[in-house]
């Protein structure tokens, strides 16, 4: 009798979840619609340009953190072989 009473509910949920999802469409249907202008030419090479140069800034950091960690890595290592002997 359990998995029947499951059934029911399942449909009940499922039928539920379709009437949100119908409400919600509508809603986006009518919601107006925001026209978006494209940039002229030069504004767009603009923050492509700032953009690549982020990128390159984060490399380095990441770079210069990836040998900080690594370095301190050997040191320990270094130590502990030392601390053996």
């Amino acid at each position: 009798m359990g998995q029947q009473f499951n059934k029911v509910i399942k449909r009940r949920r499922r039928k539920q979840y379709l009437r949100r999802k119908k409400a919600n469409a509508a809603a986006a249907a009518k919601a107006p619609v925001k026209k978006i202008s494209k940039p002229s030419k030069e504004e767009e090479a603009k923050p492509a340009a700032k953009k690549t140069a982020k990128k390159a800034a984060k490399k380095t950091t990441a770079k210069k953190a990836a040998k900080k960690t690594t370095a301190k890595k050997t040191t320990a290592k270094k130590a502990a072989k030392k601390t053996e002997e």
